[in-house]
């Protein structure tokens, strides 16, 4: 057994029950330890075996089974146990023995695996195995010689119990046992069998008190799939006599959200006269020895940064205003917002916002600062509000169950069509049993495989929800429910992409909210530039046309069956097939218009790196013969769209007079349409000049699907400036890096602010609280060639080689190239190795996840990586000691934005290109010193910093102004140097 979750440690299931729970699932929840006493599940606890493993490791190609335990369950008991280490290939590695106590000596004597396997399915007899997280155990037994003679019908306890006790945090097992009192787990295979001894009637109690009608609709869903959960399922229906009886969830959720009462909050705006913040006074106070933010914390230490920072955020409020603040690491500027913001919120009744760009820094809130602010301020409310897509559309969960899965959505490579399809039966019958306990919440802690699982099978989209038009619509939907508890809330967090597409729907995603926090603000105008963007893709263009499909197949063909029956059904099924024609012309014209357009790839000549070139669409491009082709094929398909979304309107319109909801899912399978069709009129006639043109086309033919065109927004602040920020009553935006040295200048006009009169908004810039003189250290490499020069890659290997053994490892190499990266990987990896060093590269497809995760466990190793390590990647302590970055990153000059700047304004690259390669500069340097007790060395291979005018300005903006200049073969000595006066 291996689990993803994290131990909660010490869990009570007071302390596991998701917060909302209502009382009457939460009794039941209480009560199931007590009522398995006497439950009887018949012949699902009866010769059956629990199994669980313990191996060196967790990859199945480089770690060997070290023990394996089982035990019978006959007639509701254990009635026989199976025990025996097995001897591994190689020594049990030391992180291992600390966890299971199991050690060399234990296993020496022990049986090989085909042995030890051997033994196993005697004990099994081809017995159904139970096992939490199936397929750790499955794949190291069966991956043995013999081990697929063991048994063909594994269950997997861990999805099996998301299912059974949804509303719990933890899935965990030793979480679970612990919650309901079976045996504790020990992280030795012999307890961890135990305890899903334990746990298993208590899983059936929580599948038989789901409610009346679901056990039915899951066991029958799709019976062409091989689900494994079917037989147990359909086993507890039949015992309940539940296949006789319906189910609604409508009914269930209206039921389950009678108790919950949400007062939605006054929009600002209306109130403005009367809005009162914290005096400057009370804002002092809160902050000083001996105040209310003192006592959250066992040791407290004013900083003057941050409260001049939470001043800054008063007066903002008070006096609505904006501002920009850059507050460096160590400032503590999350509380310095959210104080003053909360409190203003409680004051006056309203709601204010936080925006964050990471999904960490919103648990961070939500998780820790929120509940510590609530206790300084005797109680507030917070709401975490997400983007659609994290939330079950419940139209769509019920189409999923009555309509054919997708076939064409679920393939993958490396998973059998099957394997797949039970993945996402598991994934509905999770999401249910969820929607069926929780007045409210989202998918993300549900255990969902979305690898396999098509995100659009259970989530929706702000453009394609029904709104009015669903069923569930406002009261019982999850997603309106949300926004709906937002407004109810002092405070609300969400991300940036989430109030941009508010922004661009003018309001109807958010609740009304004058008083932001934009947090992460460095990344706002480029995450607004991506949620803003217009595309025409190849994949996205097949796979909606696919699930709209026509006579045999999608969404045209369920509807066409379920109207089978109805009243004028004569008429309906012509125009149902009228549009499945229109439609599937549509189709074939979007084909050509991605023929067309992979032809236009012979435009853009040689250039362009690897397998794609991006084309920036100018006049030049216009006018050429390959555009007139793809101009002539695609007014063809703007035609046929136009014809397939009037077929569509027409067969909905009859639809609704009978069959609503059969309208709604026709309505929902056609919305892209109109979407489709917008973008590729935008694109293609290119006279708006709001936008800049570009396509992306592959290099091979067989990869055309990958092709898109593109239309992005070139003036990110205009749009804010004059849509969004006017209608807000305070914006503050902070970071620790949006200055470029103490200029405010890019950034504001970035985010629209220089568009205000400048009584409106205020620029501030707050030190870091960290030590950065004594404890970072910056060296610039003034000897490095010019990346053009030959030499590049071989001088570049040779300074990284110095520097990692220097540093003995922990060296972070952040590149803005994959090429570069490579090559640097080929020569350096052999000859660390030799010096017995570990090294780490982002290889094409790898995982970035993986790749932090094996960069943090191992203190000596070093990374080389690319664009998604420059921020948002935190390694304290040794962890990370030294960061190397080879060139400084500025944007390609043939970049399609770059280029049209360049075209627009004439020192567009000292505008635009140079100070946000400065930004991207701070935010990797920002990778090093995390916490007051972090130090670490900067390494700056770019010798433009000493030989270019511009260089000057990165170098003030670090958080250490100042760097040493040396020639490459003395930086080794000064590192070792530099680290015995810091040991």
């Amino acid at each position: 057994m291996a689990e993803a979750e994290t131990a909660q440690g010490g869990a009570t299931l007071e302390s596991l029950l998701l917060p909302g729970t209502p009382e009457s699932i939460r009794k039941r929840y209480f009560s199931l330890a007590e009522r398995a006493k006497k439950a009887d599940f018949g012949p699902l606890e009866d010769d059956i075996v629990v199994l669980d493993t313990e191996t060196t490791g967790l990859s199945f190609r480089d770690c060997d089974l070290i023990e394996i335990a089982a035990a019978r369950i006959s007639e509701g008991k254990v009635s026989e146990r199976f025990q025996t280490y097995v001897h591994p290939g190689g020594p049990i590695p030391k992180e291992i023995t600390a966890l299971t106590h199991i050690r060399d000596v234990d296993v020496a004597d022990a049986p090989e695996a085909p042995e030890a396997v051997a033994m196993l399915a005697d004990f099994v007899g081809g017995a159904p195995i139970l096992a939490h997280n199936a397929t750790f155990d499955r794949t190291f037994i069966e991956r043995t010689p013999g081990g697929r003679d063991v048994t063909d019908n594994w269950i997997d306890t861990l999805a099996l119990s998301r299912i059974a006790l949804p509303r719990l945090s933890s899935h965990r097992l030793s979480d679970m046992a612990q919650a309901f009192g079976c045996d504790s787990v020990t992280h030795r295979a012999n307890a961890d069998v135990e305890a899903l001894c334990g746990m298993w009637r208590i899983i059936l109690l929580g599948l038989s008190d789901l409610p009346e009608g679901l056990l039915t609709l899951l066991a029958q869903m799709h019976d062409d799939v091989d689900w494994e959960f079917r037989p147990i399922i359909r086993h507890l229906a039949l015992e309940r006599e539940d296949e006789d009886t319906s189910f609604s969830l409508k009914a269930l959720r209206h039921e389950l959200l009678r108790e919950v009462v949400a007062q939605p909050r006054q929009d600002a705006a209306e109130k403005a006269d009367d809005l009162k913040a914290m005096s400057r006074d009370e804002v002092e106070a809160a902050f000083a020895p001996g105040g209310s933010v003192s006592k959250l914390y066992d040791r407290y230490e004013p900083r003057p940064e941050q409260v001049e920072m939470a001043l800054e955020v008063r007066d903002a409020l008070a006096t609505s205003t904006h501002r920009s603040i850059e507050a460096g690491t160590g400032v503590g500027k999350s509380m310095a917002y959210l104080l003053p913001e909360a409190a203003f919120a409680k004051r006056n009744g309203v709601t204010v916002g936080v925006a964050t760009k990471s999904n960490a820094l919103t648990d961070q809130l939500v998780s820790h600062e929120l509940p510590a602010v609530s206790k300084a301020l005797g109680g507030i409310t917070f709401t975490s509000l997400k983007g659609y897509d994290h939330y079950p559309c419940l139209h769509r969960l019920d189409l999923a169950v009555r309509n054919d899965l997708p076939t064409e959505l679920l393939s993958d490579a490396t998973k059998s069509l099957s394997a797949v399809e039970s993945d996402v039966l598991t994934a509905i019958a999770v999401t249910y049993a969820y929607c069926c306990q929780s007045p409210e919440g989202d998918l993300d802690a549900l255990g969902i495989r979305w690898r396999y699982v098509p995100r659009a099978l259970l989530t929706t989209t702000p453009a394609e929800c029904l709104r009015s038009k669903c069923p569930y619509f406002p009261n019982e939907c999850l997603v309106h429910g949300a926004r709906r508890r937002a407004a109810s809330s002092d405070v609300v967090v969400t991300n940036h992409s989430l109030l941009l597409r508010d922004i661009e729907m003018e309001g109807r995603i958010l609740p009304p909210i004058r008083h932001w926090v934009i947090d992460e603000a460095h990344g706002f105008e480029s995450e607004a530039r991506r949620q803003w963007a217009v595309e025409v893709s190849g994949e996205k263009t097949r796979a909606a046309f696919e699930l709209l499909g026509g006579t045999k197949s999608g969404a045209l063909h369920n509807v066409m069956t379920h109207a089978a029956g109805l009243e004028g059904s004569t008429l309906i099924i012509r125009l149902l097939t009228k549009a499945a024609a229109a439609a599937a012309r549509a189709s074939v014209s979007m084909g050509d218009v991605f023929v067309a357009l992979h032809d236009l790839g012979r435009v853009s000549g040689p250039n362009g790196a690897y397998d794609n070139t991006t084309l920036w669409i100018d006049d030049e491009v216009r006018e050429t013969p390959e555009w007139a082709a793809l101009t002539e094929t695609a007014q063809v398909a703007v035609d046929r769209l136009e014809e397939t979304t009037k077929d569509i309107e027409s067969a909905r319109t009859e639809l609704a007079k009978t069959a609503p909801q059969l309208a709604a899912e026709i309505s929902e399978a056609g919305r892209f349409l109109t979407e489709l069709l917008d973008s590729l009129k935008l694109i293609m006639d290119g006279r708006n000049e709001a936008y800049v043109y570009s396509a992306q086309i592959s290099r091979r033919k067989k990869d055309m699907g990958s092709d898109m065109l593109h239309a992005e927004k070139l003036d990110i602040g205009a749009d804010l400036g004059e849509k969004w920020l006017p209608e807000m009553m305070s914006v503050v935006f902070t970071s620790a890096t949006i200055a470029v040295g103490k200029s405010f200048e890019h950034f504001d006009h970035a985010v629209g602010l220089d568009r205000l009169d400048a009584s409106m908004h205020k620029d501030v810039r707050l030190a870091s609280s960290f030590d950065y003189d004594r404890n970072m250290s910056v060296i610039v490499a003034k000897d490095m060639p010019q990346p053009s020069d030959p030499r590049y890659i071989e001088r570049l290997a040779d300074l990284l080689y110095d520097v990692h053994v220097a540093m003995d490892g922990s060296v972070l190499t952040l590149f803005t190239n994959r090429r570069d990266m490579e090559g640097v990987y080929e020569i350096l990896k052999p000859r660390l190795d030799a010096a017995g060093l570990s090294l780490i590269c982002q290889e094409r497809g790898s995982s970035p996840r993986r790749i932090r995760e094996s960069f943090l466990r191992d203190r000596s190793s070093s990374l080389l990586a690319l664009k998604s390590f420059w921020e948002g990647f935190d390694a304290t302590g040794e962890t990370l000691r030294c960061v190397v970055i080879p060139k400084l990153p500025f944007a390609s000059p043939r970049d399609p934005l770059v280029r049209e700047r360049d075209r627009r304004e004439q020192r567009a690259w000292w505008r635009y290109s140079l100070p946000e390669a400065v930004i991207e500069v701070k935010q990797a340097a920002g990778r090093l010193i995390r916490t007051a007790s972090d130090s670490g060395i900067l390494v700056l291979a770019d010798s433009r910093l000493v030989t270019k005018r511009y260089g000057r300005q990165f170098l003030t903006s670090l958080p250490k102004p100042s760097g040493t200049m040396l020639e490459c073969e003395n930086v080794s000595r000064y590192i070792e140097m530099w680290r015995k006066s810091h040991e």
